[in-house]
């Protein structure tokens, strides 16, 4: 076993690692990257990016389907081709991987370690079985890996996650998707639509990223109109017989018990931070209940188990915040470069919260959900709340995509924006439009103010902020009372 000695030692070659290694070069020419698993990041190989090309393909085929509806004739039926569909998926993706690898090649092979590591100290890693690495500060950025209940386990080998998928050479007849988050509501859609039968099975009644109940049995419903979903489902047994998944389960709004048979079992219930094989005990670091190190937002700085600030950075799906492409850009950087000034430390600039669906209608929530909002302000009355629906607004009716709806919050008395959740057609880019308001701390009328376009899905938003702001209180008085019991830390 090799022995070295280096500054900084960053463990995962992710998104969130490489981030951290371009930070942390610029502070110091002694920095390994260590990567146990496949090159390529979370994002290109199994994420956003292969799943978007399976949701793009679900598009075309179902807005050829719907083609009727602008008086568009299409000669039969529409056929999907599982082959050439999955051909396309895995050879882009592939490009993708391929453009990240190609960004790899600038570091030193030196500088790459290949292989698990865990801790034998505080400053010590074990490299697979050949590199033991003593490093001044170390960053992790080890990702995160999906994860499901015990009792998925009776379906075999037929259970799979959504890693899985993107390895089909065809696409199967049927799948039983558990779990109605991003994940599950992205995929299970984009499969419903390319013609695979499948139910979508969740726990506790949670839909997407939406905590706006308003938003959410909007989304509920329309969902529904589409593919089915259950986001409280009462599944009383799961097993295997032969080939196929058996799922007993009783029937939304029916009651009725029925039993089902799918060719997978697509568990989308999760994922868990990659710090198991760690070995963290040896590091001294304050864990928390799930194993994860107590650490600072801002400058991505882990606890020692004293309470004492540390010389260990994790960042990335590894701490569990934000397991978001962005976030975990944003987070390698603040890491490595902190890891690389230790014991000199930044805090890092944090975006406003951002996180989007690219479901249809898409999803997207902008800034702290209502109930964060109302919990900040001590439950004071001092959140305002402006709606519009998209059934009949102009350019959704014209391209015959007009359902949703969004929900506008902002403060009473300052008449500042605080966030949305937002359900329609390509909220995307009006989810970027309120961000970058919530991140310059506009006020609603300000944001009113801005030039708004005819016909555009943006007149939406701007009816949105048109009942917002005249829901809103304002004045000194009104101030007062609301800085009396918010906004807190």
């Amino acid at each position: 076993m090799q022995e070295r000695d280096v500054d900084i030692a960053i463990i995962g070659a992710g998104s969130a690692g490489l981030s951290a290694w371009h930070a942390a070069s610029k502070q110091s020419d002694s920095v390994v990257l260590i990567e146990g698993g496949e090159y390529g990041t979370t994002c290109a190989r199994v994420g956003c990016m292969p799943s978007k090309l399976l949701i793009a393909a679900a598009e075309a085929a179902h807005h050829a389907r719907d083609a009727h509806g602008f008086g568009v004739r299409v000669r039969g039926e529409i056929e999907i081709d599982g082959r050439a569909v999955m051909a396309r998926v895995k050879r882009e993706r592939d490009s993708f991987v391929s453009h990240v690898l190609e960004s790899m090649q600038r570091i030193d092979a030196a500088n790459l370690l290949h292989g698990h590591a865990r801790f034998a100290d505080p400053h010590t890693l074990i490299v697979g079985d050949h590199t033991r690495l003593e490093a001044r500060n170390i960053v992790i950025a080890t990702g995160a890996s999906p994860s499901w209940p015990g009792f998925f386990e009776a379906a075999g080998d037929r259970l799979i996650v959504n890693d899985d998928v993107f390895d089909w050479d065809d696409l199967p007849a049927s799948v039983a998707v558990f779990g109605p988050g991003v994940i599950g509501l992205e995929l299970g859609q984009a499969l419903h639509r390319l013609g695979v039968r499948l139910r979508v099975f969740g726990v506790g009644g949670a839909l997407g990223p939406f905590q706006d109940e308003a938003v959410r049995d909007y989304a509920d419903r329309t969902f529904n109109e589409d593919f089915y979903v259950d986001p409280d489902a009462k599944v009383e047994a799961i097993e295997r017989d032969g080939d196929q998944v058996v799922v007993t389960f009783l029937e939304r709004g029916s009651g009725q018990r029925l039993t089902e048979r799918y060719d997978y079992l697509l568990a989308a219930t999760g994922r868990r931070p990659n710090v198991d094989g760690l070995d963290l005990d040896q590091a001294g670091l304050a864990l928390d209940d799930q194993g994860v190190p107590h650490y600072s937002r801002f400058t991505l700085q882990c606890r020692n188990a004293d309470d004492s600030p540390g010389h260990v950075f994790i960042a990335g799906d590894a701490n569990q915040e934000l397991p978001l492409l962005h976030e975990a850009n944003a987070e390698g950087r603040i890491a490595g470069d902190n890891a690389g000034r230790y014991p000199e430390l930044r805090a890092g600039l944090r975006n406003v919260a951002l996180a989007i669906v690219f479901t249809d209608p898409q999803m997207a929530t902008v800034g702290p959900s209502r109930a964060e909002l109302e919990q900040r302000y001590g439950g004071c009355d001092c959140i305002a709340t402006g709606e519009a629906s998209f059934e009949d607004q102009g350019r959704a009716v014209v391209m015959r995509q007009h359902r949703g709806m969004m929900r506008l919050y902002a403060e009473h008395g300052s008449g500042q924006f605080l966030g949305a959740e937002l359900f329609g057609p390509r909220v995307e880019h009006m989810a970027h439009l309120l961000a970058w308001s919530l991140e310059q701390h506009l006020s609603v009328s300000r944001m009113l103010e801005m030039p708004f376009y005819h016909p555009v899905l943006e007149e939406g938003l701007r009816t949105a902020l048109r009942a917002l702001n005249a829901s809103l209180q304002l004045g000194p008085a009104i101030t007062e009372r609301c800085m009396e019991c918010g906004p807190g830390d």
